[in-house]
């Protein structure tokens, strides 16, 4: 049973944060759940950060102030975060997001009542770059299962619909169950690892909103070059995630028939995944020839 004496590690990556950072802080310091530690893993920023940190570090003893000598790569900090916390359980949050009063004591009592899961996400408010807030519930069952090939697969559903249902990685998870499982800098890693999370265990939900994340598009080639990875992996990411999900299935504890139904539900994903690129290219088609075809009568 766990209850308000069990610490909770929140791990917040950043670089060249000080102008957004004191919010996060403030609304993670604001927990109702009052035994954490925050974890601040500042990747060789050049601003004001490190000065910012280390005040607001010697303010609150929660607060846990660490600082690579060089730049790590944006995934290694998270990773970093994630292996420094000592909390029985651990969230990441983004270095402009922000937390809800009551998100770690909502999530901790589902612990509580459940603790088959590794996993509880929380219904998230989204801000576009225009200032439009988006929001939707999600009520399906699958992936609190305990088969863990029903669980991959409505993960992989996810995958191809709203952004806005479920976010894993910015859930509270059961650190020691998630901490070591291995993560590569890639394209789509963080819906490889969503994967690899529920292979892992059964999953919770809370459906309020208890957390907010700002949110806009980029094109794969702007994520390649923010994560350092090379550029033509853009041009190929749906086939080397699948293959990297594929690849983990195979050093998985799974039955060969729970093997087999997996790796079919991931060619769907893939297949459904395909379609919608070479849909979303004739319409373009479309709009280009429909374009030049009044150019040329106008």
């Amino acid at each position: 049973m766990h209850s308000s004496d069990t610490l909770v590690s929140i791990g917040l990556p950043v670089r060249n944060g000080a102008s957004r950072l004191e919010a996060v802080v403030r609304s993670v310091l604001a927990q109702d759940h009052e035994n954490l530690e925050l974890l601040i893993c500042d990747n060789a920023s050049t601003d004001g950060t490190e000065e910012l940190c280390r005040e607001l570090a010697s303010a609150d003893k929660r607060i846990v102030y660490h600082r690579q000598p060089e730049n790590v790569g944006l995934l290694n900090n998270f990773i970093h975060a994630g292996r420094a916390a000592r909390g029985t359980f651990l969230r990441w949050i983004g270095d402009d997001d922000a937390l809800e009063p009551s998100c770690l004591s909502r999530a901790v009592q589902a612990f509580a009542e459940d603790e088959r899961l590794i996993l509880v996400t929380t219904q998230v408010s989204y801000t576009d770059p225009d200032g439009t807030v988006q929001t939707e519930r999600y009520e399906r069952p699958g992936l609190g299962s305990d088969d863990p090939v029903e669980r991959l697969g409505e993960m992989l559903r996810l995958l191809t619909e709203s952004h806005l249902l479920i976010d894993p990685l910015y859930g509270l998870m059961r650190r020691e169950a998630v901490v070591g499982i291995p993560r590569r800098n890639m394209l789509r890693e963080d819906e490889v690892f969503a994967c690899k999370l529920a292979l892992a265990g059964p999953w919770g939900h809370v459906n309020e909103v208890l957390a907010h994340r700002n949110w806009k598009h980029e094109s794969l080639g702007t994520i390649s070059r923010r994560l350092g990875v090379p550029g033509w992996q853009a041009h190929f990411s749906t086939t080397l995630q699948c293959r990297e999900i594929l690849r983990w299935l195979d050093e998985i504890d799974l039955t060969p028939e729970q093997r087999r139904r997996a790796r079919g539900a991931v060619h769907q994903m893939y297949a459904r995944r395909q379609r919608s690129v070479v849909s979303r290219r004739s319409r373009k088609l479309v709009r280009l020839a429909t374009g030049a075809l009044r150019g040329r009568t106008g």
